[in-house]
C-alpha cells in the first residue's frame, strides 16, 4: 500500500513537470499512432518547433518518457526558455536519451544525427548536424558545449584556391564523458571511454590515441593515458535521476 502511494505520487510529480501541450503535438506529429499513443518522447518547459518536416525513429522498445528534452538534472535549475528543435532530416534514438534545458537541436534536410543508449546533451548545448553526427551509449556532452559537423561557410586555401570540405562527419564513441564548453568540430572522431577537458576543442580523430584517455586544449592532444570515467560507480543513481519510468 504505501509503495503504491509512493509510485503514484512519483508519477503525479513528474506529470507536473511535463508541457503536455508540445508533449502531445510532437509525438502526434513525429510517429505513427500506435507509438505516439506511447508517448515515448516528453518535453520540459518551453520549447520552440522550428521544423518538424524530418523523421524520428527509436530503434528500441518504445516506452513512455524515454526521451526528455529539457531535464533538470543539473545543478542549475533556471531555464531561459530559448530550447529549439529543427528536424529537417533524421534523427534516431537507440534507447533512453536526455536533454537539458535550453538544447538547440538542429538536423538539416539529408543528414543524420544518432543518440546511442542514454546519450545526453547538458544544458545550453548546441548540436548542429548538416551531414552525420553519431554519439555513442552512455556519451554525455556537458553545458554549454558545442557539437558542429559544419564549417557554414565555403573556406578555401589561398594558394591553391582549392576549397575547404564544407562539412564532414562526426563520430563520438560509447562512454564518453565530455566537460562543459567543449566544441566538437567536422572530422571529429573519438574511441570508447575517452574523457574530453572542458573549453577544449576537437577538431580531428582521436581513436588512434586508443581508449581510456583524456584529451584536451585547443585544438585537443593527449593529456593522460589509462583514464576513464567510472561509470560502473555511477550508472545506477544515473539510471534513476535520469530515465523516466512510468
Amino acid at each position: 500500500m504505501i509503495q503504491s502511494l509512493r509510485n503514484i505520487k512519483r508519477k503525479f510529480k513528474i506529470a507536473r513537470k511535463v508541457n503536455w501541450v508540445k508533449t502531445l503535438y510532437f509525438n502526434f506529429k513525429m510517429f505513427p499512432f500506435s507509438i505516439a499513443k506511447k508517448l515515448p518522447v516528453f518535453f520540459y518547459g518551453r520549447v520552440k518547433f522550428s521544423s518538424l518536416k524530418g523523421k524520428i525513429t527509436i530503434q528500441a522498445p518504445i516506452k513512455s518518457g524515454m526521451i526528455g528534452f529539457g531535464q533538470k538534472f543539473e545543478k542549475m535549475t533556471l531555464s531561459k526558455g530559448v530550447a529549439e528543435i529543427f528536424i529537417d532530416g533524421t534523427l534516431e534514438f537507440k534507447g533512453h536519451a536526455h536533454f537539458g534545458k535550453d538544447v538547440f537541436l538542429s538536423v538539416n534536410k539529408g543528414a543524420f544525427c544518432q543518440f546511442g543508449f542514454m546519450g545526453c546533451l547538458g544544458s545550453d548545448v548546441k548540436l548542429i548536424c548538416t551531414n552525420k553526427i553519431v554519439i555513442g551509449d552512455w556519451t554525455g556532452i556537458g553545458y554549454e558545449s558545442q557539437i558542429i559537423d559544419t564549417n557554414s561557410h565555403p573556406m578555401k586555401n589561398t594558394l591553391t584556391n582549392k576549397h575547404y570540405p564544407i562539412n564532414g562527419q562526426i563520430i563520438i564513441g560509447n562512454y564518453n564523458a565530455i566537460s562543459n564548453r567543449v566544441s566538437i568540430m567536422l572530422g571529429t572522431k573519438t574511441a570508447d571511454n575517452t574523457v574530453i577537458a572542458s573549453n577544449s576543442l576537437c577538431n580531428k580523430d582521436y581513436t588512434g590515441l586508443g581508449n581510456n584517455v583524456l584529451i584536451g586544449g585547443i585544438p585537443s592532444k593527449i593529456i593522460k593515458n589509462n583514464f576513464k570515467r567510472d561509470w560502473e560507480i555511477e550508472k545506477e543513481n544515473l539510471m534513476k535521476s535520469k530515465r523516466v519510468v512510468l
